[in-house]
């Protein structure tokens, strides 16, 4: 079966790289910016929308609370990328969040932590995906009419550009990541050439009007919502955490790369944001949560035919001209960036969940590297947990988006409280005037960022709750509650194979050894596993076979007979034709009757060379030693006797292995081995 999928396996994902390559996967800093930072810088895509979104309650006239509201996001923002630069020094290994908070709040904070993230990573792709084809669809109609098709087929193409190694997916994902952030700082310098030159420009929408579902708003419901519409705006920040996850993929000093990135990516995505704000509030934008009924023109809803565009859409349209070459390119760009978002959660997803389950807190499948030095089984995690969630919300963005920023703003908080013990920590034990001043800065931006983000925290618990960010919360509790289950698991079986000091059950000699070989007939299996099991010289030996066809038995006693075999042996009748049970029930008699005994069992099994013969045979030998794993004092050998497909299958491997690839003779490697990669049970 692993020769059937070798050769789609190798085109999709391409071929193993050696553990000693891993060094020539890290990545510069032009790279790790569009890997790691592509979230937070294509989240301006859909925050500026979000925001307009919530506002529209009240009506246009809430309007103009926006450019306040993304001062605050602004702020926000700085703070935590400052923070962030004081965890990717002090903590460079790329456990972030969650090695900051176990290391220093202890391992339930840190567990919280993980699970916050776990679930934040599956929001980035959905929701990242979900916006990429809405924004495809104002230039692709087709995009629109099947969004969920659309959006699970992204989700498998990223797994499997991620499949290819971090490294390959930095330079596919750098391109367009880069020509978006070109076409967003285009549309801008070219709107505000067009103000300061008197040129007009309005967006498709700036002739509608708005039905506000509440008016007049006064004191704590207009707080309340500003509150909700600042919690919105903040998904701009999602993502900026993946950096001081992902400090072990950067190339060195590693520190100082990843805190340059990190500065880099914040004054990049904060300039973007408000630019794109103050665009849509000039192109005069309008945006509705619920456009069919709620957008107006001439005094009449819209409809449910109606389209609703982003708002980065809507500016473009007004800066450059709907259907404008540098419209294309922009929209191209922002739905092309939106679905690479997801390769943040893509590189952060599996390297959490490979330190999770290095900590035993996750299978231990996760923490093993595939073919092409990526946490393989995370990222095809990752895109299972991402489709589900984008089938069940039918890829529409702006329900996604209110179960999203939970998780992130739980890690925020935690975080920085942790990296305040930190410091405190390590401000007891140092005496150099000059670290204690640096570290006293750091303690008080941390300080202030784990009080700004804590209070964020709760204001989009308050305001988005019941919008559906209970399910966020539900997920995290479910990854914390499985998470402890497996560690309990782990801490199980680690206590029961532990190797005592005093000698014990496991070192005991049994008394006897009762040897049985399993016979269905006499062929050279059978007899090259009588000839093993002699050598073993156990205190009885025995051949059992199971009645199930009275002829057959009898052809086999004759023939054991005539050839004088000198093992006994014994039938066991079976009259409903089982197999299984009759040999694990003789077993557990011997057992039972003497339970210091042990017994060895001798299965002969021949070996194919073909997938599709392997479908020809009831695979018994299989189902039987399964069975006998659970069968304690039990000993089970397979004794393999190798068909003559299984022989010319490896002599098709070992010409294959000296294969000489096109153009070897140019590069001197005639007659070099193809080195082959063992089979294993890695993804």
């Amino acid at each position: 079966m692993s020769k059937l999928t070798d050769l789609p396996k190798r085109i999709l994902i391409g071929r193993a790289l050696r553990s000693d390559k891993l060094g020539e996967t890290l990545l510069p800093k032009r790279l790790a910016l569009p890997v790691f930072a592509s979230d937070p810088l294509s989240s301006v895509a859909y925050a500026p929308g979000e925001v307009l979104l919530v506002l529209s309650i009240a009506g246009v006239s809430a309007y103009h609370f926006s450019p306040w509201i993304a001062v605050a996001v602004v702020v926000l923002m700085f703070t935590v990328v400052a923070s962030y630069r004081q965890n990717v020094h002090a903590y460079p290994s790329g456990g972030g969040d969650y090695e900051v908070a176990t290391t220093n709040l202890g391992p339930r904070a840190g567990l919280t932590v993980a699970s916050a993230l776990l679930v934040d990573y599956v929001l980035t792709v959905a929701v990242s995906v979900a916006s990429g084809v809405e924004n495809l669809g104002s230039a692709v109609p087709f995009f629109v009419e099947h969004k969920v098709i659309g959006a699970i087929g992204m989700i498998v193409l990223l797994m499997l550009m991620n499949l290819r190694g971090v490294r390959e997916s930095g330079t596919i994902f750098a391109i367009p990541t880069y020509a978006f952030v070109f076409g967003v700082f285009c549309m801008l310098l070219w709107g505000i050439f067009k103000i300061a030159t008197g040129s007009e420009m309005h967006a498709p929408t700036a002739g509608y009007t708005i039905k506000a579902e509440h008016t007049g708003l006064a004191s704590f419901a207009l707080v309340f919502l500003l509150l909700r519409a600042f919690s919105s705006g903040c998904a701009a920040l999602t993502g900026v955490e993946a950096i001081s996850n992902g400090v072990p993929a950067f190339r060195k000093p590693k520190s100082k790369n990843a805190a340059t990135t990190l500065a880099a990516m914040g004054l990049l995505a904060v300039t973007m944001f408000c630019g794109i704000i103050a665009l849509a509030l000039y192109t005069k934008v309008r945006m509705a949560e619920n456009p069919a009924t709620d957008l107006l023109v001439n005094g009449k809803p819209v409809g449910a035919g109606y389209t609703q565009d982003p708002v980065i859409a809507q500016v473009a349209s007004a800066v450059f001209g709907d259907g404008s070459i540098p419209f294309i390119f922009l929209a191209g760009a922002t739905a092309l960036v939106l679905f690479l978002a997801a390769n943040t959660a893509y590189n952060g997803f599996p390297v959490l969940g490979s330190i999770l389950a290095q900590d035993r807190y996750l299978p231990r499948q996760l923490h093993t590297r595939g073919d092409r030095l990526a946490f393989s089984n995370g990222i095809v995690l990752l895109a299972a947990f991402a489709a589900v969630l984008v089938y069940l919300y039918g890829a529409d963005s702006t329900r996604l988006i209110q179960l999203y920023i939970v998780g992130v703003f739980v890690s925020f908080t935690l975080s920085q409280i942790g990296m305040v013990r930190h410091w405190n920590r390590h401000l007891a034990d140092e005496t150099d005037p000059a670290v204690r001043r640096h570290m006293i800065r750091s303690r008080a931006i941390n300080t202030f960022g784990a009080f700004f983000t804590g209070l964020v925290l709760v204001v989009v618990l308050l305001t988005k709750f019941t919008h559906g960010a209970w399910v966020a919360v539900l997920g995290m509790g479910l990854f914390y509650a499985t998470m402890t289950a497996i560690r309990r698991h782990y801490d199980r079986v680690s206590s029961e194979l532990a190797a005592s000091e005093e000698p014990g059950e496991e070192e005991a000699k049994p008394s006897r050894v009762h040897s049985i070989v399993l016979v269905s007939k006499v062929h050279k299996p059978t007899l090259r596993a009588l000839s093993y099991a002699k050598l073993f010289r156990s205190d009885s030996l025995e051949a059992l076979s199971i009645n199930v066809d009275p002829a057959d038995t009898k052809s086999l006693q004759a023939e054991w007979q005539r050839r004088g075999i000198d093992v006994p042996l014994k039938v066991l009748d079976s009259p409903y034709r089982e197999i299984t049970r009759p040999i694990v029930d003789y077993v557990k008699s011997l057992r039972r009757s003497s339970p210091r005994d042990v017994v060895s069992i001798f299965i002969p099994e021949y070996v194919v060379g073909r997938w599709y013969e392997h479908l020809l045979h009831n695979q018994s030998a299989l189902r039987l030693k399964g069975r006998l794993l659970f069968t304690p004092g039990v000993m089970v050998t397979s004794v393999p006797w190798q068909l003559e497909s299984s022989e010319r299958a490896k002599v098709r491997a070992r010409k294959g292995a000296e294969w000489n690839a096109p153009g070897s003779v140019r590069r001197g490697e005639v007659g070099r081995p193809r080195r082959r990669r063992e089979p294993s049970g890695r993804a």
